[in-house]
Formats: C-alpha cells, sequence, structure tokens
C-alpha cells in the first residue's frame, strides 16, 4: 500500500469515526430533551407558530450548515487550531441540533414552518425586519436566516486549500455565529419553554466566546472579519 493510499485510508476512517460521534450525539441529545422538558413540569404544547416552535425548527436548519462548513475545512487544513475549532463547533451543535429536534418531536409539531410562514417569521419584530432576514457578511439572500453562508460561498471554501480556506472558513463562521447569537437572544426573551431558554442563553455565551477566538485566529493570518 502506498503512503497515498493509507493517508486516504486514515482520512476516511477519522470522517467516520466523527461522523459516528455526531450521530450518537444527536441521539443521546434527543433523548435528553425529552428528558430535561419534561422535568420542567410544563404541561402545555407550544403552538407550531410559537417562538419556541419556530427558535427550534431554524435553529436546527442553522446549527446544519455549522457542522457542514466544520467538516468542509477540516478536509482542507492541517493546522490543528483550525481543525480543533471545526470540531467543537460541529460535536456542540450537533448536540444541540438533536435538542432542538427531539423537542419538536416531543411536541409532535412538523420540522418545517407552517404554510406561508419564512424563516424568522417567529422573532416578530425582534429583528428589525418583521422576521424577514437577510444573511449577514455577504452571506445573505432572500430567505436565508442571518449568517447564513450561500452555495456559492459553501462551494468555494471546498475549493480552498491551507491558509486560504482556514481564513474563509473563520469569516464565514463568524458571519455564522453573529446570527445565531441573534436568533437566541430572541428566543432567550421570547421563548416560553424554560429548557429552551436555557439552550438558547448558553448558545448565545458558547458562540460569543468562539467570536473572540475566531477573531483573534484571524489577525494572527493577516485577515480579519468580514464585517
Amino acid at each position: 500500500m502506498t503512503a497515498d493510499s493509507e493517508g486516504r485510508g486514515r482520512t476516511r476512517r477519522v470522517r467516520w469515526v466523527a461522523g459516528g460521534a455526531v450521530v450518537l450525539a444527536l441521539v443521546l441529545a434527543g433523548a435528553a430533551a425529552f428528558a430535561s422538558a419534561r422535568g420542567d413540569g410544563e404541561s402545555g404544547v407550544p403552538a407550531v407558530d410559537s417562538a419556541d416552535a419556530g427558535f427550534a425548527r431554524d435553529m436546527a436548519v442553522h446549527h446544519q450548515q455549522a457542522v457542514e462548513m466544520s467538516f468542509i475545512v477540516r478536509d482542507r487544513t492541517d493546522d490543528e487550531d483550525v481543525r480543533r475549532l471545526a470540531y467543537d463547533i460541529a460535536n456542540t451543535q450537533a448536540n444541540q441540533r438533536g435538542m432542538l429536534l427531539g423537542w419538536l418531536d416531543l411536541w409532535e409539531l412538523p420540522k418545517a414552518a407552517p404554510d406561508g410562514a419564512g424563516p424568522m417569521a417567529w422573532m416578530g419584530d425582534e429583528d428589525g425586519h418583521g422576521g424577514h432576514v437577510a444573511g449577514h457578511g455577504g452571506g445573505g439572500g432572500g430567505g436565508l436566516m442571518p449568517g447564513m453562508a450561500t452555495k456559492d460561498e459553501l462551494k468555494r471554501l471546498g475549493g480552498l486549500n491551507g491558509k486560504q480556506a482556514e481564513v474563509f472558513f473563520l469569516q464565514l463562521m463568524t458571519d455564522h455565529h453573529k446570527g445565531g447569537v441573534s436568533m437566541a437572544g430572541a428566543c432567550a426573551s421570547l421563548c416560553a419553554v424554560e429548557a429552551e431558554k436555557r439552550l438558547a442563553r448558553g448558545m448565545v455565551e458558547g458562540q460569543q466566546s468562539e467570536l473572540g477566538l475566531m477573531r483573534d485566529m484571524l489577525a494572527a493570518r493577516g485577515a480579519k472579519p468580514r464585517t
């Protein structure tokens, strides 16, 4: 077996192990979501158009893209700091996504928005746009949630290597985190389910901390956030 084939095999094994860890995190987090929601003693189920249901739906989609970007950059750089950050983001947000989807299952609510309700409609005027939010930092466009990268940007990330991939990932994820903080902050104010409000507050704290880290990582590479 050549060195190249050994390397490819090792990469596949790493990808398999990481993917398995994410799936396991989703299963465990979903079970925890059921237990924590029941443990709060809440007997009512949120309405399909409530802030609780809307945040769970939209943030699950938002988190999925963060996981996708993290897996992309993991294969585009050998830098241990960036790979470690990507690993932490992928695991944390996959876990949280499992909790959000677990709540929707518990409440027996659809994972798609009601007919006619666009992304972020649950925020009302909290976002200053009446629930119609475009992406931040150049990632915007009709129907995109705050900070979401476009398909073209994801494709570009997948075509970069080394320092270029690191910088673009950090810029995209900075935009993504800023949008996520905005969404989570709105849930902390508008959501009624206490377990979900606690999760949202934890997202704000965690992503704000990572925003500072990514700003420093960009500066170390002679770059800065796009916004």
